[in-house]
């Protein structure tokens, strides 16, 4: 094991699952895919764009727990059940960087766990 990776996981995450909330290796952070579930449920909400505050302020906090912030996103990858959703998901995701974007894709994924509309993962670098 590298003594420079360290295993990031937010206290709510659930012991029983498979892998870490994120992998910090170095200056890089590598965030496993999350979803925008009601807080304490394995639900989403009603209204995507809800389910899409919910995802950004949980990247939010996994990157905050790491020592980082959003800018500190070099790119990611967002899953969609639907693309018709992409300019009501741009329309929150927006609103969470002060810097310039990440690179990005947004790709259509069919179905999602739990009933997601959205699933996002990406890699941050400390600046």
């Amino acid at each position: 094991m590298s003594p420079t990776r360290r295993y990031i996981n937010l206290p709510d995450k659930g012991a029983n699952l498979p892998f870490h909330d994120a992998v910090l290796e170095g200056d890089t952070l590598y965030l496993s895919g999350r979803i925008g579930f009601e807080a304490g449920t394995h639900k989403v909400p009603a209204e995507p764009e809800q389910e899409a505050r919910n995802l950004m302020d949980g990247i939010q906090a996994v990157l905050r727990e790491a020592g980082m912030s959003m800018d500190d996103l070099v790119q990611v990858q967002i899953f969609c059940s639907d693309v018709s959703l992409f300019e009501r998901f741009n329309k929150v995701y927006g609103g969470y960087f002060k810097r310039e974007l990440p690179a990005r894709a947004f790709l259509g994924s069919g179905p999602l766990l739990f009933g997601a509309r959205f699933e996002m993962m990406g890699i941050a670098v400390k600046r």
